[in-house]
């Protein structure tokens, strides 16, 4: 990816995360999702465009082209692998490990990349339950139901806990909440819901329900 920052390849994920399901973003949706000025936002994807990494579409918005999609996705793969490396080899809590990844997807080489992934057993999901892009740029587009919309009475294994605040991660990490566990649904209220996981009954809170996916 010769020539494109780290702040670039911030925009180019972001874009990625945002556009999924849809057809175009907005300048605005981009500036909340990264936390800059909406002009930051505009500048850098102005210079995006001119670098035909996104293009726009009148009166909808910004959609990444092909070759802006790929760079989007070998940033998310370095992500994810950092992410699993840290929690599996290097013991980091997993409400730590996304701002770890954060700093070092940029630098990551593709030589240490296909270490990792190997080290760790081509993967294809991070310790969060997220899907690890191929080599060669394709991932999994599995869309798991939020915890909440399971009857009671139901199990189910989880399969995806947000990343999105750390608070809420850390919270569910201590309670056992982490993808792989199975739960069964005692009973869901009007504030979240009560839930067994191996024999210890636990009633999470609605943020806390709405962070949880299940298979």
């Amino acid at each position: 990816m010769p020539g494109i920052t780290g702040v670039m390849q911030d925009y180019l994920k972001a874009i990625y995360k945002l556009q999924q399901g849809r057809d175009a973003v907005s300048t605005s949706e981009i500036a909340e999702r990264l936390d800059v000025s909406a002009a930051s936002a505009t500048n850098m994807v102005k210079r995006l465009a001119r670098l035909r990494l996104v293009a726009y579409s009148r009166y909808q918005g910004f959609v990444l082209t092909p070759a802006g999609e790929r760079i989007a996705l070998e940033i998310i793969r370095h992500h994810r692998l950092i992410e699993l490396y840290l929690a599996q080899h290097l013991g980091v809590p997993l409400e730590h490990v996304h701002d770890e990844a954060e700093r070092m997807e940029h630098v990551l080489s593709e030589e240490v990349e296909a270490r990792i992934a190997t080290a760790l057993g081509d993967p294809r999901q991070d310790p969060h339950g997220d899907p690890i892009p191929s080599t060669d740029g394709s991932m999994r587009d599995i869309r798991y139901p939020k915890l909440g919309t399971l009857p009671p009475g139901a199990q189910g294994i989880v399969a995806h806990v947000s990343d999105e605040r750390p608070a809420l991660l850390r919270r569910l990490a201590r309670l056992g909440v982490l993808p792989g566990v199975m739960l069964k649904m005692r009973a869901r209220r009007r504030d979240g819901c009560e839930v067994e996981i191996e024999g210890r009954r636990l009633v999470l809170s609605h943020s806390l329900s709405e962070s949880v996916r299940v298979e």
